[in-house]
């Protein structure tokens, strides 16, 4: 949204302080572990864009609280996988063999927000090494939420969102809907479901100093009814719902989703996509 249309809906400026307020309202408080999802354009007109939110939510949970954050790279899937668009299946070949290794420091985020993509470049904020479905974190519980992140664990129990419900954070969502709730997929790593099943993926990571096309066989995950179990969690009391800056926000403990979402998978859902 453009900075003319947000004029005529907003009586002053979004700032750090302001919204340091609202998430404290909310009931942000400090010393959290908090997994963020962030949409910037729903904020409002916020005074020094994506630095002001990420200060606000850094001063929020203080010294002893750790944040983290999203920092997937679709951009390093398999081509033969692609349908947004899809390419030539002659590419295919090319792109396993040219496209970068992941690098934890270098590798940019993809679909993930203006808020995610400038935190995991700040100082001392750590990421995992997974080459896809990266997570970053900054706090004293960094290291160890992405220490541990393998191939073939999107997000089961040894990956950043397995830490996440171990040990009892929260998940903030900022102006997105469940359906962006990466934490409900714990519950599919947890759930039987029909069709539950892994295929075939691969990325350009380096091994022994070298670049490799690693295959692995990760979990087939889907969000499309996420959206329908939010709105269940959320009314069952699952969650607190307030503004911070002009969008809805959404404050939840990531344990108690992630234990409300494996029986609904498992009396609703039918099948994969």
């Amino acid at each position: 949204m453009s900075e003319q249309s947000w004029e005529a809906r907003v009586q002053a400026p979004v700032t750090t302080a302001s919204l340091i307020a609202d998430l404290s309202n909310l009931g942000v408080q400090p010393g959290m572990l908090l997994n963020v999802h962030c949409s910037m354009s729903r904020l409002g007109w916020v005074a020094g864009g994506v630095q002001s939110v990420n200060a606000a939510l850094l001063k929020q949970l203080g010294a002893t609280g750790t944040l983290m954050m999203p920092t997937h790279s679709s951009q390093l899937t398999d081509p033969s996988t692609w349908r947004a668009p899809p390419v030539p299946e002659s590419w295919w070949d090319i792109l396993r063999r040219e496209m970068p290794a992941y690098d934890k420091a270098r590798t940019p985020t993809r679909n993930m927000g203006l808020v995610a993509e400038s935190f995991r470049t700040y100082p001392g904020v750590a990421r995992s090494a997974h080459p896809q479905v990266s997570h970053a974190a900054s706090g004293p519980l960094a290291e160890r939420i992405v220490a541990e992140h393998p191939l073939d664990c999107f997000f089961g129990e040894r990956s950043p969102i397995g830490k996440l419900y171990e040990l009892d954070g929260y998940v903030l969502l900022l102006g997105v809907s469940h359906g962006n709730n990466t934490a409900l997929h714990l519950a599919e790593h947890r759930a039987d479901f029909p069709g539950k099943t892994r295929h075939d993926e691969g990325a350009p990571i380096i091994v022994g100093g070298k670049r490799r096309w690693q295959k692995f066989r990760p979990l087939k995950v889907s969000d499309d009814d996420f959206a329908e179990i939010g709105e269940a969690f959320g009314a069952a009391g699952g969650e607190i719902l307030k503004s911070v800056g002009a969008a809805e926000a959404r404050l939840m403990r990531a344990r108690e989703l992630v234990d409300f979402a494996v029986p609904w998978i498992e009396s609703n859902r039918k099948s994969l996509p």
